[in-house]
């Protein structure tokens, strides 16, 4: 039995709506503060949610598929990215402090070796998968290991909320490709990012990416998908997100990176999706066909084309506003945490460090 459980539940839904309809001047007056304010009382199993050190956790790693010609976000390398993250010389890190968001950075399989910070979490895999075109981008076992990596970090981050990004060079059209293979959706309505990219970049990433799709034609198991295309930041989230909703704790999912993940951890544990809201740092095409997959939109609409995770940052006041709705604003008669009826369930982690083996994939 899954240790992920689904968040419907009539009874509390009712509930809730009936609060918060106390709180508006009709229904459908808070808007879309509303939706946002069910889904966390849901997966919180309560009538007053709360959250306590909220967590953004930015996945970096590099790709094979960038030796191929696959140009860095303004000319950068994953690793002088993540360092100017670390040494808050990017607005994701000023935004994190600002907002109250402990921020750190997970060395997945960076090419080269960071120096040591605080906030850098050393979990290499390799020094950067290898190119999906030419081989496997990863063994199985790496897949496996990276995300039991992510279901280790998940099981020791503090706080009842986790914001997933990641970062590398090639991330995105790695993405791409497990959710274009996983969804049988086109790859270029995923990798086109719309007016800002020129045919001619275009088709030089669709060859790349059918040159790596007919490289793998045959495979469909998720996590081999997952092997196959790369990723080990996609890897790592996959094992966060699973244990954050082993242990009913909202994720925030921002990117493209981010999404290819939970489609993985959705096809392990379908049930994870629902303690999940969704963020965009970018204005990107395949980002919205992302999202429809999901058929979600994302918390806020700003028009973005910064480095995924900042969309999180600037949405988290969004659902620390809902949580407030029915935590923060007093009742003429203070109503009961959860109504009559029902009992909380039983909470518990994913991850146990004594068994290590991934649910739903004994025997592989």
């Amino acid at each position: 039995m899954s240790l992920i459980a689904e968040t419907a539940n009539p009874l509390l839904e009712r509930a809730l709506l009936d609060k918060l309809l106390r709180r508006g001047e009709g229904p459908g007056s808070l808007g879309e503060l509303e939706p946002v304010a069910v889904r966390l009382g849901l997966l919180q199993h309560s009538l007053k949610p709360r959250f306590r050190e909220p967590q953004l956790v930015v996945f970096a790693a590099d790709h094979g598929l960038a030796v191929d010609g696959l140009h860095p976000s303004a000319g950068k390398q994953t690793d002088e990215m993540a360092l100017q993250i670390l040494d808050g010389q990017q607005p994701l890190a000023a935004f994190a402090r600002q907002m109250g968001l402990a921020l750190s950075v997970v060395d997945c399989g960076l090419a080269s070796q960071l120096p040591a910070h605080e906030r850098l979490l050393q979990r290499k895999i390799a020094h950067g998968t290898r190119n999906t075109r030419v081989g496997q981008a990863m063994t199985v076992d790496q897949a496996h290991a990276a995300i039991r990596a992510g279901m280790e970090i998940g099981d020791t981050l503090p706080g009842n909320l986790v914001a997933c990004a990641g970062l590398g060079v090639g991330s995105l059209e790695s993405a791409a490709l497990v959710l274009a293979r996983l969804t049988d959706t086109p790859a270029r309505e995923l990798v086109n990012a719309g007016p800002s990219m020129s045919p001619e970049t275009l088709a030089q990433v669709m060859i790349i990416v059918q040159g790596a799709q007919g490289r793998h034609r045959d495979v469909a198991d998720p996590v081999e998908v997952l092997a196959a295309f790369g990723g080990f930041e996609v890897a790592m989230m996959v094992g966060v997100m699973l244990v954050a909703a082993s242990k009913r704790h909202l994720i925030m999912v921002d990117g493209l990176a981010a999404c290819a993940a939970l489609l993985v951890a959705s096809r392990i544990a379908p049930a994870v999706t629902d303690y999940c809201v969704f963020c965009r740092s970018r204005n990107h095409h395949g980002l919205d066909k992302a999202l429809s997959l999901f058929q979600a939109s994302a918390l806020l609409e700003l028009g973005l084309d910064t480095l995924d995770g900042t969309g999180a940052c600037l949405s988290w006041p969004l659902v620390r506003s809902a949580a407030a709705l029915l935590s923060e604003v007093i009742d003429a008669e203070e109503l009961p945490s959860r109504p009559a009826g029902f009992e909380a369930p039983q909470v518990h982690s994913l991850y146990d460090p004594a068994h290590p083996d991934i649910p739903g994939l004994h025997g592989r």
